[in-house]
């Protein structure tokens, strides 16, 4: 029978066998399934389940973070202020040889990761670690048991804001299922564990670990929960996405699925107050409808506006809050959203239950309209169109957006971005596996599927503006309670897909990428030259997708609309 320690804030001490020393252990956990069991040994305390006031108080303590005026915690992550996806590994054996995508994972040996494993065993000895139970996924019949252990007490909070978390009662029976551990102290040695840095993220599918080194990041634990549930859901026939999710309020809880990279409004579109909010990022669809993988949601907070994102805003001002890279005034405290010098990608990690509309089971019927989002920074692509499956299945498989000048060092003019699946960093299956279920549940279903362009209008970046929220929100709202299907759409000369040609409340001209362009050769030869760019990045698919997907690409040459 597992044995359950509840402690109340105070400690006791384990002697490990064979002599080791004491190891102080507080809260809530199965102590028949502690550090031991994942070679953990000789740590100088685990601190188990430690809710949010408690976490505030070692972040505070140690120096990790500091208190903005409102109550978050923020906390910096030195040079990583991102992910780190060329420093992600995973173990290819007999087992993942013909399963995972190589082309696009790094792999390392089950000898080289048994030695970093050994590694990160011994840099733990002596140290103080946070522990969370935690589940990744919202339908208990395909979640994952996640424990994560951090050698900040901020990482924990911030896993604890971001996963699901059981109830107390729950624990004294937990049993996980994959183990993260997370070390930014602890630096790779390349020659030894097979990586190119001293920063690594490797995972082990067979023994269900992943350990995260040498990057403060936080965003690479949640991100590594996805990896995980990206490998083993579509063996059950669970297709896992990249998207956040939001259900109508009304009696028939229609639910909208948004595909998108970063930039792209994922977060911001799908947090409406006319609608229930499922989920901001990470998202599996089965049988039985649509589920969150997560608990909180990780917001971008660069130039966020209480006007614009009220919502989202507010969380910044509340106690149990994480705001990641964002400055704060010294003296006041107060959050300067606007400063862009740690980085553009500042973040603040908060509980799902902080959105007043939010659901409270993390759950939803089958979709009933799919939006594919896109920042098209070149400003030929129209605000909104209607797809086909195999357009819808051809744009996914594409996963477009635009890089902006001036986000990235060293970039002077907007760059094509192609990440499959719109999320190629966490895929570890090749991305016909996840396009094929996505083609089969929008057939099976009957779902509507739109592509968004949240991107630039009457010209690219530097010439035109940005879409205006506004038109793009009016656009969405058609779209989702079924007015804009009944509308007379036309044929994009360049892409193929149909368009609106009348949108009541939008103006007409906004419809017509060209009609918003002074000059018109500009756009002719700015839309060729991104058409040229996803028939080219298409080639790497073309042998794994039917021929009505083929024949969805954009034409090298216009044709009549």
């Amino acid at each position: 029978m597992p044995i359950r320690r509840r402690l109340s804030g105070l400690a006791f001490r384990d002697q490990g066998r064979l002599g080791r020393q004491t190891v102080t252990q507080t809260g809530d956990f199965n102590a028949a399934h502690g550090p031991e069991a994942i070679g953990l040994r000789d740590l100088a305390a685990v601190h188990w389940n430690l809710e949010t006031p408690r976490l505030y108080e070692e972040a505070l303590k140690r120096g990790e973070a500091q208190l903005a005026r409102g109550g978050a915690l923020v906390a910096t992550t030195g040079s990583h202020t991102g992910r780190s996806p060329k420093d992600k590994y995973v173990v290819r054996d007999a087992a993942t040889e013909n399963e995972i995508w190589w082309d696009n994972n790094g792999s390392i040996t089950r000898e080289q990761f048994s030695m970093l494993l050994e590694d990160f065993r011994a840099h733990a000895r002596g140290k103080e670690l946070f522990a969370q139970d935690l589940f990744g996924g919202a339908d208990p019949a395909h979640r994952v048991r996640a424990r994560v252990y951090t050698e900040f007490a901020w990482h924990s909070l911030f896993i604890r804001n971001l996963l699901i978390r059981p109830e107390r009662d729950a624990l004294a029976s937990y049993v996980p299922e994959l183990t993260i551990i997370d070390l930014p102290s602890f630096q790779a040695d390349p020659a030894r564990h097979g990586c190119r840095s001293k920063t690594v993220i490797a995972i082990d599918f067979a023994q269900k670990i992943v350990l995260i080194g040498g990057s403060a990041y936080a965003g690479e634990m949640k991100k590594s929960v996805f990896t995980y549930l990206n490998y083993v859901l579509p063996g059950a026939g669970v297709m896992p996405m990249h998207c956040s999710a939001n259900a109508a309020l009304d009696a028939s809880g229609d639910s909208a699925l948004f595909f998108g990279l970063s930039g792209t409004g994922k977060t911001t579109l799908s947090n409406d107050s006319s609608r229930q909010l499922i989920g901001d990022d990470e998202h599996g669809w089965g049988k039985d409808g649509i589920f969150n993988f997560e608990g909180g949601c990780y917001a971008k907070t660069i130039r966020l506006s209480r006007n614009a994102e009220p919502e989202i805003y507010a969380t910044t001002e509340r106690f149990g809050t994480v705001m990641e890279n964002v400055v704060i005034d010294p003296q006041t405290r107060a959050p300067d959203f606007d400063d862009a010098s740690l980085t553009e990608n500042t973040r603040c990690a908060y509980p799902l239950d902080f959105i007043a509309n939010a659901s409270a089971t993390g759950r939803a019927g089958h979709p009933k309209n799919i939006v594919m989002l896109t920042c098209d920074a070149f400003g030929v692509m129209p605000p909104i169109a209607k797809l086909t499956g195999a357009e819808a299945m051809y744009h996914f498989l594409s996963g477009y957006t635009a890089k902006v000048a001036g986000t990235e060092r060293g970039l002077t003019a907007p760059e094509a971005t192609f990440s499959t699946c719109f999320g190629a960093p966490f895929m570890p299956r090749h991305p016909s596996v996840y396009g094929n279920l996505l083609r089969d549940l929008i057939a099976e279903h009957g779902v509507d599927c739109w592509l968004v362009n949240t991107g630039w209008t009457g010209g690219g970046v530097g010439t035109g503006r940005r879409m205006p929220i506004r038109v793009t929100r009016r656009l969405l709202t058609a779209a989702l309670d079924g007015s804009l299907s009944q509308v007379e759409f036309r044929r994009d000369p360049y892409f193929g897909f149909a368009v609106p040609v009348e949108v009541p409340g939008v103006e007409t001209q906004v419809l017509s990428p060209v009609e918003t362009w002074t000059n018109k050769p500009a756009f002719a030869e700015t839309a060729t030259k991104l058409v040229t760019m996803f028939r080219e990045n298409f080639k790497r698919f073309e042998s794994h997708v039917d021929a009505d997907v083929r024949a969805a690409e954009p034409v090298a040459a216009p044709i009549a609309a």
